[in-house]
């Protein structure tokens, strides 16, 4: 069983800053991408950035240059570091782990106020 919590949501100000952070837990493959997904309410699921176990990482256009993913393999930890927040990115953020399934955490939500 693979657990994944998150970590870090909150509420901030536009132009602000916040990091989540997601610590995976139980028995997957190694090679594997960790990364974020994001639902704002009446839209669908989205990627907003991911990141393999060997550093390759992929970003949703409207996140480039504002967001940052990174893990920790020893720690089985993956990270997204958010600035210049905009009242767009507000939704419940929730990690993911893709290896041979796929997993998910409850999810943590963003809020940026204009």
């Amino acid at each position: 069983q693979v657990e994944l919590v998150e970590s870090g949501g909150g509420l901030v100000q536009a132009g602000g800053s916040l990091r989540l952070a997601c610590v995976a837990s139980g028995s997957f493959f190694r090679f594997n991408v960790m990364g974020w997904y994001r639902q704002a309410p009446g839209k669908q699921r989205e990627l907003v950035a991911a990141i393999s176990a060997g550093g390759d990482t992929n970003y949703a256009t409207s996140v480039k240059g504002r967001f940052t993913v990174s893990r920790d393999n020893a720690k089985n930890t993956v990270y997204l570091q958010m600035d210049s927040l905009k009242p767009e990115d507000t939704a419940v953020y929730y990690c993911n782990l893709r290896s041979l399934s796929n997993y998910w955490g409850q999810g943590t939500q963003v809020t940026v106020s204009s």
